[in-house]
């Protein structure tokens, strides 16, 4: 394979994982949607999506597995291909989390509405915006922005065990509340995991464009830079 042509299937690389992450977000803002305003069509959206996400998943690690087969990449190249496969596999991950929210408000259907002490709407809209930026960071080959996003997965960390301890308390205390927090418990911990694969994508971004490997590194204040490493 000509070095052209490899750049040009690296590029071809880059634009299926960009659609396929176009699809995890759209997943996720559906099925935060289908949870405010309780509306089961969008649940149907939602899962058709995971279904194309599903399939964009095995395609683009076939199509980075060819290239890592033909053409045997050095540094920068091995990187971004490996960088590549681990966060296709997150995003398949974002997918997942978008479907069982969307499951959670599907089985909230015959449970009157109530006002939990959890705000899943400011939850989530941190969690899409760590994915938002981790993906830019991607688009760009912006490791700076992707150490921004490290420094947020403590926010929705600490939301999440903020709303475990309030839910919690609501099903000991409000029995007959039970199945609504239970659900709100079970959606708060999804968008957890969106944050952590959000983090575990502008880890990726690091280590392809820096050639640093951050995953054990909770922020910026213990991640260390390269350029400061001397």
């Amino acid at each position: 394979m000509t070095r052209i042509r490899f750049q040009q299937s690296l590029d071809e690389l880059k634009e299926q994982l960009l659609v396929m992450a176009g699809l995890a977000e759209q997943a996720i803002q559906r099925a935060i949607e289908a949870y405010r305003v309780r509306d089961l069509s969008i649940c149907d959206l939602v899962s058709r999506s995971e279904i194309a996400i599903n399939r964009m998943e095995r395609d683009i690690d076939q199509a980075a597995l060819d290239l890592l087969a033909m053409e045997q990449p050095m540094a920068i190249d091995l990187r971004f291909i490996l960088s590549v496969i681990k966060i296709n596999a997150d995003l398949e991950r974002v997918g997942d989390a978008a479907k069982a929210i969307s499951d959670r408000v599907r089985s909230m259907e015959q449970m009157g509405a109530v006002e939990l002490p959890v705000d899943i709407p400011r939850m989530a809209s941190l969690a899409s915006e760590m994915v938002r930026k981790s993906l830019q960071s991607f688009i760009e080959a912006d490791a700076v922005l992707a150490r921004t996003v490290l420094t947020m997965d403590d926010a929705v960390d600490a939301m999440n065990r903020a709303a475990y301890k309030a839910l919690t308390g609501v099903m000991e205390e409000q029995s007959h509340l039970a199945p609504q927090a239970l659900n709100a418990l079970m959606i708060a911990r999804a968008l957890e995991r969106v944050a952590d694969h959000a983090t575990d994508i502008a880890e990726e971004v690091i280590f392809w464009v820096q050639g640093t490997d951050v995953r054990h590194y909770k922020s910026m204040k213990t991640a260390p830079d390269p350029h400061e490493m001397g």
